[in-house]
């Protein structure tokens, strides 16, 4: 931009290329900013919880339950979901509820892969993505998720017979925008540990109760199928 006379007046004339290269040199200079404040959260969850197996005279069949579809969809906690869709072999593609975090709306999308034995059935994260505003879907691409449910169980010792499950959860999230970028680090991990926390606690709660409540149910159609 600059300054001309005509008739004894001035008037302001633009250069259309400087005026694209400033505006474009303070965008990257945004960006750079952005990236040079940006923050890394850990957040993490982790519980054990267990539940008593019914006395059954017939016997225990948890370890063929688990391995049958009723149970994988008992697994994979379908009560508590959205929704669930297979993907391809003990693959399966589950939206969780929406959930607050400072006043940010999002759903987690989890692709799970369950893998039963005889011994034990573990319930592993292949990939977790955000869906909901445009601020929580850009972080799709500046997190890392590990999770793991480890479910076992002891029908064999004189003690009483149990299922556990073993439930970890870590996210690692890279705060590169506003308004994350502008608070502690501690603003983020301390409510989202919490909200973390909270909800995993509740969800293996719901799990096991929906491991037995099928499992009774399995139970009683095989033995009615034998009969």
């Amino acid at each position: 931009m600059a300054m001309t006379t005509s008739s004894n007046k001035w008037k302001l004339t633009t250069f259309p290329s400087l005026t694209t290269n400033t505006t474009r040199k303070r965008m990257e200079r945004v960006r750079v900013f952005s990236v040079q404040n940006s923050k890394t959260a850990n957040l993490s969850a982790a519980t054990r919880r267990r539940i008593i197996l019914p006395i059954s005279e017939d016997g225990y069949r948890i370890a063929e339950f688990l391995s049958h579809p009723s149970g994988i969809e008992a697994l994979l906690n379908s009560k508590s979901l959205e929704s669930y869709e297979w993907i391809e072999s003990n693959t399966y593609r589950c939206i969780l509820p929406k959930f607050q975090l400072l006043n940010i709306e999002a759903a987690p999308v989890m692709d799970l892969r369950v893998i039963p034995t005889e011994q034990d059935c573990t319930v592993e994260m292949v990939s977790c993505k955000f869906q909901g505003s445009v601020l929580m879907e850009s972080q799709n691409e500046h997190f890392s998720a590990f999770m793991t449910n480890r479910v076992t169980w002891n029908t064999t010792d004189s003690s009483e017979p149990f299922v556990e499950a073993d439930v970890n959860i870590d996210f690692t999230v890279e705060l590169y925008s506003a308004p994350f970028t502008y608070l502690p680090i501690s603003a983020v991990e301390g409510p989202g540990n919490l909200m973390m926390q909270a909800l995993v606690d509740r969800l293996v709660n719901l799990l096991l109760q929906q491991i037995m409540q099928d499992y009774d149910k399995w139970a009683n159609e095989q033995c009615k199928n034998v009969s």
